[in-house]
């Protein structure tokens, strides 16, 4: 089996040093850059201050559990691959990591092979990943003139409008909507169109990083600033310097926050942390958040003068249940994106009782459940229309047809899901296992139980 990796730099932490050692020289002799750390904490600054494709961390330390790391570190990279290791008699407490985000983990003692592969893998999804992001830069440049968002309703097309109105301003804009009614690409849009477009977009979810570190991360630090800073850090708003920066979830920031962003938007400039030399930022503000701000302000949540500061221009999006002629243009939308990604059929399309069905639903998680209940029926699904029961799967409890038993159709239903997914990865097993979200060992024992042969799916590979 080639194992042979691409090049990439690795971040391994294990407070033991004969297992950081070993794991560090081994990694190293087939190619990857390692920086090791046995405090999980130093670990955690050097990951905020340079780039890494893959981290590898032990599940049990002393300072701080690999979990609570891998939380840290997904909160300010959400793709960053981590592998776990652990013992044998923690797995169930790996498996949880999984669940909360981990690429996977790898058993202590490891074996080298597995080793490899492992990381080969989540090395191979990081690479895709960036390469993805950097294309759809270059799709994004291409739709100078093309608007993104998609719509038909007049509730949108008023957004649209406004968008075009007020692109050219600097003033404050704050967007506010349901979660998944497409805040971010609103704020993108009003960006590409703005002068402002040849400068970068910088996206912050601000619900999504400790208090304790957002303002390091907007503002910056300089050198010697708190434990682990080695390197003066330019902050997001000096990074986003003549563009735009967009503060999503705005109201899950502390009142003591909000003093501090207050002031960075009267006087145009930012303190590093530890310095006292103002830095002057030429930046626009775009917020949004899906809480009702000025109910916000009237609770206290909300500082009221801040509010007067980024309440200059409000859009509000509408959910999709108030654009239902805009669902089965979206639908169409992600079918084509997911059907490439997926390899289906050019031909696959939606039955009609499905699209209907759409129509009716209520969709309380927006465009974002729209596209992922998409991707989950082109994933499972295997013939030239997709159903409804496959973009609307029976929740568990629902009755069973009466010409089979509940555990006869939920064993179909798992062979035909392992089936369904192993074709997707072509006869692929890790690929498969993760795509299910279960660990490898896991999945090939369901693949033994339902006497499935993988090697038919991958002779339909070649």
């Amino acid at each position: 089996m080639n194992t042979v990796p691409e090049s990439g730099r690795i971040l391994l932490v294990d407070d033991d040093q004969n297992i950081l050692e070993v794991l560090k020289i081994r990694l190293e002799s087939i190619g990857y850059t390692v920086v090791g750390h046995r405090s999980p904490r130093a670990a955690f600054q050097a990951f905020a201050n340079d780039q890494f494709d893959l981290v590898i961390t032990d599940l049990k330390m002393a300072e701080m559990d690999g979990l609570t790391l891998m939380k840290e570190i997904l909160a300010l990279n959400a793709n960053m691959p981590v592998l776990i290791l652990t013992a044998h008699g923690t797995i169930a407490n790996a498996v949880t990591a999984m669940k909360e985000g981990a690429y996977g983990y790898i058993t202590k003692p490891f074996q080298p092979e597995e080793l490899a592969i492992q990381v080969k893998n989540a090395i191979e999804k990081s690479h895709l990943r960036a390469e993805i992001t950097r294309l759809q830069d270059m799709l994004e440049d291409a739709r100078k003139k093309q608007s993104p968002i998609i719509s038909t309703s007049p509730a949108m097309r008023n957004v649209i409008k406004t968008i075009s109105a007020i692109s050219n301003s600097n003033s404050t804009v704050m967007i506010l909507g349901e979660s998944g009614t497409g805040k971010e690409l609103v704020a993108r849009e009003i960006h590409r169109r703005s002068p402002r477009n040849h400068k970068n977009f910088i996206a912050v979810n601000c619900g999504a990083i400790p208090e304790t570190l957002l303002e390091s991360e907007l503002f910056g630090y300089t050198k010697g600033a708190f434990t682990g800073a080695a390197k003066n850090h330019a902050g997001i708003f000096q990074r986003a310097e003549g563009g735009t920066i967009f503060l999503d979830e705005i109201t899950e920031t502390s009142p003591s926050f909000q003093v501090k962003l207050l002031r960075v938007i009267q006087e145009r400039c930012v303190f590093p942390l530890g310095s006292n030399q103002e830095v002057d930022i030429d930046v626009r503000i775009i917020a949004a958040s899906n809480q009702d701000l000025e109910q916000q302000v009237k609770t206290g949540k909300f500082r009221e003068d801040l509010f007067y500061r980024i309440y200059v221009i409000p859009i509000t999006l509408p959910p999709l249940r108030e654009r239902h002629e805009d669902i089965p243009l979206l639908a169409q939308h992600f079918l084509e994106h997911y059907r490439q990604e997926l390899h289906k059929n050019t031909t696959i399309g939606f039955h009609q009782t499905t699209l209907q069905k759409m129509l009716v639903y209520q969709w309380p998680g927006n465009i974002r459940e729209l596209e992922n209940k998409i991707q989950y029926a082109l994933a499972v699904s295997n013939s030239e229309f997709i159903n409804p029961e496959e973009m609307f799967p029976v929740l568990p409890g629902k009755a069973q047809s009466p010409a089979t038993t509940m555990h006869d159709a939920k064993k179909q239903f798992e062979r035909d899901y392992i089936i369904n997914v192993l074709n997707i990865t072509k006869g692929n097993v890790s690929q498969a296992a993760q795509l299910s979200g279960r660990h490898r060992v896991d999945f090939y024992n369901l693949i033994k139980k339902h006497q499935i042969d993988v090697n038919t799916f991958r002779h339909k590979a070649v």
